[in-house]
């Protein structure tokens, strides 16, 4: 070990194992080292960032000998862009510490008693798998380490790609993206070249000020093709320039947008996108289901996995057809829609209205006439009245963000005591404590990790639990 200007680095440390959400961990004197940028099997230079008693982190310096597990990594971003950092696993090891991670927090964070986790299921496709991406324009192209050392490279210039990982006005320039069909490189590859050759202005985040600001592309499994462009304010003549220059080169683009946003942060929940060329929405098909996604519409960035995550939910569920189902956090409705055959009733709630708009919409779509959809707080829509005209839930799905529910909702769920209740989750950790919380009635049956997001730490989990 040695300290130079308050810097402590612990050279030639071991990395013996996996920890959680991409970071691996050594074990040094008795005390855990949590270390980004390493996998187990690597012996490496680490810079602790934080130093406490029992546990410290920290992040690789420099890699003295390879792990065997290690592979070469097929995208010349890799080490740059934040979005596929388990480039250098092998795909079975990925799936490996994904199941690892799932198992951990449901028993370290739930503290409940657990049937073994069924094997997770893994993605047939590793690579462009999304149907989903956004691309951000900036004046601050991000810089590696050789160009800053480059008296010739400066951070002043045009890049069109990913914000770079903790520095929130700088975006790496991505050439080529796997993560989805390489029609988004035509896309992306497109309008740039032709934005530097019109000599277009690209957004700075900390002025407010430029032209171009984000690109959202949707590419559905049926073939359509959604773009959205965002804009910082209309300039009509260019943006027209732009978009039928950009309709001929990708002729694959079945509906393009355009949205005006003069806000300071890049959401356009309360914006309205503009039709510039198509019917301004893109069909999708998910498990034999036709689904319409608007500009703002939420839906599963990985429809082949959705199928696999929504089937497993299905099978939890353990319908026969005589249910009243709840879905809550129901979003566009998918969950429910696609339970919808094996229900008496289906009743989704989501808090956003626009949400419910598209849920009822597609319920219609496929002529499913015994599901109902309602805006507003689950804790508040779910009454005593609502239930009287409705009909209390035989089974519960939930599907919340990241942050799980809100301990109110628990509250209210142990309180409307659904014999079955089916918990689907992106975020391990938060599911694992809402179960703990579950747990004063319900016991778990079932535990089964779908990976949603390979080369990712990101892992999905459904738990079954019924009441006791």
């Amino acid at each position: 070990m040695r300290k130079k200007k308050d810097r402590i680095v612990l050279e030639d440390l071991q990395v013996s194992d996996y920890a959680a959400e991409g970071k691996a961990m050594a074990r040094l004197d008795g005390k855990v080292i949590f270390v980004s940028g390493a996998v187990p099997g690597d012996v490496a230079d680490v810079l602790l960032t934080k130093n406490k008693k029992d546990w410290a982190e920290g992040r690789v310096l420099s890699i003295k000998s390879y792990s065997p597990d290690r592979e070469t990594p097929f995208c010349g971003h890799f080490g740059i862009c934040g979005g596929c950092k388990w480039q250098m696993l092998p795909y079975a090891r990925q799936l490996q510490f994904k199941a690892q991670e799932a198992e951990q927090n449901m028993r370290r964070i739930g503290k409940v008693e657990l049937p073994e986790l069924l094997p997770i299921i893994g993605a047939d496709e590793t690579v462009e798998y999304r149907n989903k991406l956004e691309f951000t324009f900036s004046n601050k192209r991000y810089l590696t380490t050789d160009e800053i050392n480059d008296e010739a490279s400066t951070s002043l210039q045009n890049a069109l790609g990913f914000h770079a990982p903790r520095i929130f006005d700088k975006v790496i320039d991505i050439d080529h993206c796997y993560l989805m069909d390489p029609v988004n490189d035509a896309i992306r590859n497109t309008i740039r070249s032709h934005a530097l050759e019109k000599g277009y202005s690209f957004y700075d985040i900390r002025q407010h000020t430029g032209w171009l600001r984000n690109i959202i592309i949707r590419y559905c499994t049926t073939g359509e093709l959604m773009v959205n462009i965002c804009l910082n304010h209309d300039e009509e003549n260019h943006r027209k320039e732009l978009f039928d220059h950009l309709l001929k080169t990708v002729p694959q683009i079945t509906t393009l947008l355009y949205t005006i946003n003069p806000k300071w942060n890049d959401s356009i929940y309360d914006l309205e996108p503009q039709v510039y060329f198509g019917k301004g929405y893109a069909m999708e098909k998910l498990g034999g289901l036709d689904f319409k996604i608007s500009p703002k519409s939420f839906f599963q960035t990985n429809t082949k996995q959705a199928e696999k995550l929504y089937r497993v939910a299905l099978d939890f569920a353990g319908l026969t057809g005589k249910e009243v189902l709840y879905d809550l956090y129901c979003g566009t409705g998918s969950i429910g829609i696609f339970m919808s055959k094996q229900a008496k009733k289906v009743i989704g709630v989501e808090v956003v209205e626009d949400a419910v708009v598209d849920a009822r919409e597609n319920a219609a779509l496929n002529g499913i006439a015994h599901a109902e959809f309602f805006a507003g707080d689950v804790i508040k829509v779910c009454n005593d009245e609502f239930f009287a005209r409705h009909g209390r839930p035989d089974v519960i799905v939930t599907d919340p963000p990241r942050a799980g529910m809100h301990e109110k909702l628990i509250q209210k769920l142990l309180e409307i005591a659904a014999p079955t209740l089916v918990y689907v989750s992106c975020n391990t950790a938060t599911q694992a404590r809402d179960i703990g919380l579950l747990a004063e009635r319900y016991r778990v049956e079932k535990v089964q990790p779908v990976d949603m997001f390979p080369h990712t730490h990101h892992i999905e989990c459904v738990a079954l639990l019924r009441l006791k």
